[in-house]
This record gives structure tokens, C-alpha cells and sequence, in this order.
């Protein structure tokens, strides 16, 4: 009986150590996030890309009404040819 106190606490010990070990891991990883800028190029390129397609966007917005006259003048130009 004794021994398996004995392994009842050291499992105890284990366990807490294991414990103080994933926290200072978690604690070099923020510190890592913090002080290195290696995401940060990701975060640029993303928002260049937001950008691109919100200006595409905008662009296709504003040409919407000269498309429309363009196809509606084809398609009236292509209904007389035939009739």
C-alpha cells in the first residue's frame, strides 16, 4: 500500500510540473508573438488583398450602368438584323 502512495504522489508531482511546463511554453510563445514580426506579412499581404477586391468591386459598380447600355444596344442591334 505504501507504493502506491508513493506512485499516487509522484503522479502528483508529475502532473504539476507538467503543468508549470505547458505554462512557461505558453508563455514563450506570447512572448515569441510579441516580440518577432514574422506575421505581420501575412497580415499586409491580407489586407492588400481586401483592398483589390473592394476596389474591384467599386469599379464593377460603377461601369454597371454602361455595361447595361452596351448588351441592351448588341441585343437591339441583333433583334433588327433578324427580324
Amino acid at each position: 500500500m505504501a507504493s502506491q502512495v508513493q506512485t499516487a504522489s509522484s503522479t502528483k508531482m508529475t502532473i504539476r510540473k507538467g503543468r508549470g511546463t505547458a505554462l512557461k511554453n505558453y508563455r514563450q510563445i506570447f512572448k515569441n508573438l510579441l516580440i518577432k514580426d514574422s506575421g505581420q506579412d501575412l497580415i499586409e499581404y491580407a489586407l492588400v488583398a481586401a483592398l483589390v477586391g473592394l476596389g474591384s468591386v467599386a469599379a464593377i459598380s460603377g461601369l454597371d450602368n454602361s455595361l447595361k447600355n452596351t448588351y441592351n444596344g448588341v441585343g437591339s442591334a441583333l433583334t433588327n438584323a433578324t427580324a
